[in-house]
């Protein structure tokens, strides 16, 4: 096998049995760490160091990782404005702190009748949040529910910032090219 000391220096390729010597002299572990290569490589290390150092690492890879929640937010065809207000507020809340928002409308009674007052509180609700959110699942109906998913804002990558983009400013009629009489009325270009 091929062994490496404990300083990352390659020692080269000897028996296993000398291997463990060598680790047991220095008080330390032979680790197999590519058991696929040809020979296996070998490394000459404190093993339990070894395990701990990893430990720490995955702990701090899953502090790092952020976790988004659904939450979900329901409405009724007949919320009032001031209730309307107060889950606007949530559903800001929660994007603020990057939360996926599920906003459900059910439809209870003769309310099935009239759909389209809960499609239109939906559109409402959405028409409100229009920059403040991306539809991730578009509004739809399934039975006696209504609902779509919102996410926050996506932001473009390379710099954090989202884009804007210029339209050029529109021709003044002196900037217009002349009229072609001799192909009806439209503009003439040339070509040289």
């Amino acid at each position: 096998m091929r062994v490496i000391d404990s300083n990352g220096q390659m020692l080269g390729i000897m028996a296993t049995s000398q291997a463990q010597r060598m680790a047991e002299r220095q008080g330390l572990d032979l680790v197999e760490i590519t058991p696929n290569a040809e020979p296996p490589v070998c490394k000459i290390m404190d093993y339990g160091k070894f395990r701990y150092d990893e430990s720490i690492k995955a702990k701090q890879q899953r502090k790092a990782q952020k976790t988004t929640q659904v939450k979900e937010i329901k409405f009724h065809p007949g919320t009032d404005t001031g209730d309307l207000e107060h889950k606007l507020r949530q559903i800001r809340q929660f994007l603020s702190e990057g939360n996926k928002v599920k906003l459900t409308l059910q439809f209870r009674g003769r309310e099935n009748q009239h759909k389209e007052l809960g499609e239109d509180m939906i559109a409402r609700v959405l028409d409100m949040l229009k920059d403040e959110c991306f539809v991730e699942q578009a509004p739809k109906t399934q039975g006696k529910i209504h609902g779509c998913l919102i996410g926050p804002p996506r932001v473009k990558k390379g710099g954090g910032k989202p884009q804007i983009s210029v339209a050029p400013p529109p021709q003044t009629p002196a900037e217009t090219p002349p009229a072609d009489p001799a192909n009806g009325g439209g503009i003439r270009i040339s070509i040289g």
